[in-house]
């Protein structure tokens, strides 16, 4: 039997014929099957959306405010379920699910705060008894994209703060893993019918919401090659968008670090979901003085870490997402090696206490070559890659050194070496001793290729209105610099 997809408060049979399977990518069991909507439900989604949009957005911020508290209460009631769904179809541990699930609950908190506080702001006029204001308005309908590897979380950041800015939107979850997102629409159940629609299918069904008319704007996460095609497509129909893209983010150690500390974040930030994060740190530079040692405790590190069972408490690592992805992360992993990498400890697919899924051993090499794949291509995977450099500068002037621009991590003592690295390198969150840390108050998101716009904060609120400035003026009088010209003085 096949999902039904949430369209106008409802949930419905598609009117696609059409299914995806999805998978458990850690025992490669059949979960489920969800339809692959065609134009008809695109276009039913978007009708929806469209038609509740201009009340939803007359709707008192106060009200609207209670309502995403209300969603926020009903995502905490159902963590657990949504977070073991989670796990069974991301192949993410249980505990980083769970997590997950609270961070989306604290998103839509977040922005029902935000989202009442901030309608616009005034200006000093240019004239007497005049009154100049920005009202910041939606953009209308927005059509939501998120990725595989946090499949509710990217897609609260994109949801929350367009409902809250008083759009409506048309969602569609990663097509590998959207069990847990249509199990989350349960709880826009409060919300007045249309504000948000949840439909399913792969890149044929975005694409359809892409060249959709009747969405005027695409939020979308995902890799840079897609995000490019986005932004052309988008652009030839003048239609909004708002890109967090790939990243191929460094991590700088320098010499005066704790190591101990070092190491632990570092594998923590690389490794992380398998090491399928955007922000994760896929260049680890480390200066010489400390390279051997640093690199040592890493594979000691590494060799301890539990691979298996997502759902065993006592598992760190899971799997990766599909066979596709251990096949490409094998070949990217044979390049480094060939450049010159030293495998230190795993590189090959396993499957760890029989599991069938697609597992890949947590792996260290060390002194990989700077501008080889490792610095040109995302490793989307459980590869933590080690590059030596001779000092601080040199370090710096390599992190720097990418197309690139999504984090930066440092570990560091040295409150002038951590401003230096932050003056330098360019990346949209620099973080000092604590790795991919996220603030709901602070922005997110990418500089060069990482992406356009800002997720979180207020900036991330903004990125779904436009301003419009109001000019007022409460004195009905003929203006002198009108017509006719004749009565006016030339100025020298």
């Amino acid at each position: 039997m096949v999902r039904p997809i949430l369209i106008n408060g409802k949930f419905v049979e598609a009117k696609s014929n059409t299914a995806i399977e999805v998978h458990n990518p850690a025992t490669l069991e059949i979960l489920d099957s969800v339809p692959a909507c065609g134009e008809a439900d695109v276009n039913a989604a978007v009708a929806a959306a469209r038609a509740a949009q201009r009340e939803w957005w007359r709707l008192s911020g106060v009200a609207k405010a209670e309502l995403l508290h209300e969603v926020a209460h009903k995502i905490r009631l159902k963590k657990r379920a949504i977070g073991t769904l989670m796990t069974q179809e991301t192949g993410k541990p249980l505990i980083e699910s769970v997590d997950c699930v609270q961070w989306v609950a604290e998103c839509f908190d977040y922005y029902a705060e935000v989202g009442r506080s901030a309608l616009g702001l005034t200006v000093p006029p240019s004239a007497d008894h005049q009154v100049n204001f920005i009202r910041k308005e939606p953009y209308g309908v927005v059509g939501c994209i998120a990725p595989f590897n946090f499949p509710l979380l990217l897609m609260a950041w994109k949801v929350a703060p367009a409902i809250a800015a008083g759009n409506t939107v048309v969602c569609k979850p990663p097509h590998q893993n959207p069990l847990s997102g249509l199990l989350l629409g349960e709880v826009y159940d409060g919300l007045p019918p249309g504000v948000v629609n949840i439909i399913t299918g792969a890149g044929d069904t975005g694409g359809l919401m892409l060249s959709h008319p009747g969405i005027d704007m695409i939020a979308f996460t995902g890799s840079t090659a897609i995000g490019k095609h986005i932004a052309s497509v988008a652009g030839s129909q003048l239609k909004k968008i708002n890109l967090e893209l790939g990243g191929i983010d460094p991590l700088l150690v320098f010499e005066d670090a704790d190591i101990d500390v070092a190491v632990h974040g570092a594998v923590w930030a690389r490794l992380l979901n398998a090491g399928q994060v955007c922000t994760s740190s896929k260049r680890i530079y480390v200066v010489e003085p400390i390279a051997e040692e640093f690199t040592k405790r890493v594979v000691e590190h590494v060799k301890t870490l539990n691979v298996g069972n997502p759902m065993d408490p006592k598992t760190d690592m899971g799997p990766l997402i599909s066979a596709d992805a251990v096949d490409k992360l094998e070949k990217q992993l044979a390049t480094v090696l060939s450049e010159g990498g030293k495998l230190l400890v795993g590189g090959k697919r396993f499957q760890p206490n029989g599991l069938k899924g697609h597992f890949f051993q947590p792996t260290v090499v060390s002194g990989v070559r700077h501008g080889g794949i490792a610095t040109t291509e995302e490793l989307f995977g459980p590869v933590v890659s080690i590059f030596y450099v001779k000092d601080a500068n040199e370090a710096i002037e390599k992190a720097n050194d990418s197309e690139y621009g999504l984090g930066a991590t440092i570990f560091t003592k040295s409150l002038e070496l951590a401003m230096r690295a932050m003056d330098n390198i360019k990346a949209g969150s620099f973080w000092i001793n604590d790795p991919l840390a996220d603030n709901n108050a602070a922005p997110f998101g990418g500089m060069r290729h990482s992406g356009i716009g800002r997720e979180l904060g207020t900036e991330g609120l903004d990125a779904f209105r436009e301003p419009k400035h109001v000019h007022l003026d409460y004195v009905q009088e003929r203006k002198p610099d009108w017509f006719p010209y004749a009565k006016r003085t030339v100025p020298n």
